[in-house]
């Protein structure tokens, strides 16, 4: 993967930009930076992924006024950039996990998580179609006031419990994976979600095994814990 200094250092448009930090990405670079002063992120998209680049953009251009979302400032064809504002505050996966973090907090975090993804679900709603976030992953979240969420690349049309279940397999599988606190906290989420839009979330149970198979592919070294939960999810479920 390149480095954003490629970037900055030989496209001329961006040589003004000053690097404050690189994000960790499967795919993309993308990197904090400040340009004539101003707070901003740059997303560089590889060349195979411009598809993605043009999801994203429109995402962020139609629900930024509505939505927790990074504004759009450019999206750059020429170039595979997307220029977008920084939200200052921390990763959500970051809070979550800290033993220091107490429970009724997260508690709280779990049901504005669920009122955001309730937002998103409705704002992108076409007649009987949903529009998904996908890659629904803690550290896909950010906490100021209020949550927000970042990185649209992978938003397709889809079914809401596909963002549910998939939340739920990342709560689940960041450090420490499968407590007794991650399973209720899961509970939380879910309940909020359907109290508030009952009948959009069917098979709750199997969606998070599936998503949960499909963490392997990233992480094999935990293949068998993964597997082990898949079949007594599918099993028994979360509640």
């Amino acid at each position: 993967m390149k480095k954003i200094n490629e970037l900055t250092d030989n496209i001329k448009k961006y040589k003004n930009a000053i690097i404050q930090h690189n994000f960790e990405s499967k795919k993309n670079t993308v990197a904090y930076v400040t340009i004539e002063g101003k707070p901003r992120v740059l997303k560089w998209f590889v060349p195979g992924l411009k598809r993605q680049m043009k999801i994203e953009y429109n995402i962020l251009k139609k629900g930024s006024s509505k939505i927790n979302i990074p504004s759009v400032y450019e999206m750059d064809e020429q170039n595979n950039v997307l220029i977008t504002s920084y939200i200052i505050g921390e990763n959500l996966c970051d809070i979550i996990n800290n033993e220091k973090t107490t429970i009724e907090e997260k508690k709280r975090l779990m049901i504005l998580l669920a009122d955001w993804f309730l937002q998103f679900h409705s704002h992108f709603k076409t007649n009987d179609e949903f529009y998904i976030r996908g890659d629904s992953t803690l550290r896909n979240f950010i906490l100021t006031d209020r949550i927000w969420g970042v990185d649209f690349e992978e938003s397709r049309i889809g079914k809401p419990v596909e963002d549910i279940a998939g939340m739920c397999a990342s709560i689940l599988t960041t450090n420490p994976m499968f407590t007794n606190e991650k399973f209720h906290l899961c509970r939380i989420f879910i309940d909020t979600y359907v109290k508030q839009a009952p009948g959009r979330i069917i098979n709750i149970n199997d969606e998070i095994a599936y998503s949960l198979l499909e963490k392997i592919q990233w992480r094999p070294e935990d293949e068998e814990i993964l597997r082990k939960y898949n079949e007594k999810i599918k099993k028994d479920g979360l509640f």
